[in-house]
């Protein structure tokens, strides 16, 4: 008989940022929600990561339930990727988020990149097709 492992109480704080935290993970979030994107189209808007982490990145968000992968057998291979109801809920605190550090780094005189501003596909169970997205570097 197998014991079973005792789950210890967790801080929500941490479990969310544990979910979405490092470097590359939010922006990868915020492309998706312009709908879905391929492969090629996250690697060349989220720039300043090598393919080796992007595939990474992409899988910990799939494995979290953030974000789904869809596999077409086709030639040549086609693989899409959209958010998630749960992962589409996170955008508006992302935005949330944007918008403090923008502040932040007005008021500490640190220049900040131009993006084009967009209104996230936040519905929820809303699946948007394709398009191609700006660039946002890191």
């Amino acid at each position: 008989m197998q014991k079973k492992k005792a789950m210890v109480p967790q801080c929500s704080v941490d479990y969310g940022f544990q979910r979405i935290g490092g470097k590359h993970k939010g922006r990868i979030i915020w492309h998706l929600s312009y709908g879905i994107q391929r492969y090629g189209q996250l690697r060349k808007a989220v720039t300043g990561i090598t393919p080796k982490m992007l595939t990474q990145t992409l899988r910990e968000l799939e494995d979290d339930g953030l974000i789904v992968r869809h596999e077409y057998i086709e030639l040549p291979p086609r693989v899409e990727y959209e958010l998630t109801d749960s992962g589409r809920e996170l955008l508006p605190f992302i935005k949330l988020l944007s918008d403090w550090a923008a502040k932040e780094m007005e008021r500490l005189h640190i220049p900040a990149m131009e993006v084009e501003k967009h209104e996230p596909c936040i519905a929820i169970g809303a699946r948007v097709k394709p398009q191609v997205t700006p660039a946002l570097q890191a």
